[in-house]
């Protein structure tokens, strides 16, 4: 898979917005295994106390891949594809011959069997990650990066207008795009507005993204 423009999968209205853009053509949707397990959280809670469940044997096989991904953390993208096809691979048929079998047997109305709906249901997009070493098994690194906003959002109560909520959203994931990829966000920010005027093609405004130049942060 080529480094196409990736959707994560989310709820509610955001939803919409991914399945609108996950209908484009070459955008790929990719399942954050996070959110996957989360559910099986929630039906080991309703689970008899004491008792090892159904919601176990998803749960540690989710954790096994996760636990691969740990030991792949330092490795390059074409190591760590290497890793998960060897590694995770297996996990993954594992897991989906589990939910073959189980989901039958099970209502789809309980905790577990929303569980097991939403993995099955979203298994394509879950299991695309091993395609490529730098697609993410999870999207946690996103959600650790917009928490001060979410964390302060009633002082963004000045955002009183449609555009200035826009504009307030634009500058925030600048910042946390720049953070993400090692830049100091007023360096990048000052490099960047300072030669978008005289940009004149594809390639001028490429070199400005903050994985492709070096500003020089200030002192």
């Amino acid at each position: 898979m080529s480094k196409a423009l990736i959707t994560r999968s989310a709820s509610g209205f955001v939803s919409c917005v991914y399945n609108a853009l996950g209908a484009l053509a070459g955008v790929y949707r990719l399942g954050c295994w996070a959110h996957a397990r989360r559910k099986f959280v929630e039906a080991q809670k309703v689970q008899p106390k004491g008792k090892t469940g159904r919601a176990d044997i998803v749960l540690n096989l989710i954790n096994k891949l996760y636990g691969i991904e740990r030991d792949l953390k330092a490795s390059g993208d074409a190591e760590r594809k290497t890793g998960r096809h060897e590694q995770s691979l297996p996990t993954l048929a594992q897991l989906k011959s589990w939910i073959e079998k189980t989901q039958p047997q099970v209502t789809a109305q309980n905790a577990l069997g929303k569980a097991i709906s939403y993995l099955a249901s979203n298994w394509y997009k879950l299991e695309r990650y091993i395609e490529e070493g730098y697609l993410p098994i999870g999207n946690n690194a996103a959600e650790r990066a917009i928490r001060p906003f979410v964390i302060g959002r009633k002082n963004w109560l000045f955002s009183d207008t449609p555009k200035g909520a826009t504009a307030s959203a634009q500058i925030y994931s600048l910042v946390e795009i720049a953070k993400a990829n090692g830049q100091e966000p007023y360096a990048w920010l000052r490099h960047a507005l300072e030669r978008l005027p005289m940009a004149a093609s594809v390639e001028d405004y490429e070199a400005l993204l903050p994985w492709n130049c070096s500003p020089i942060s200030p002192s």
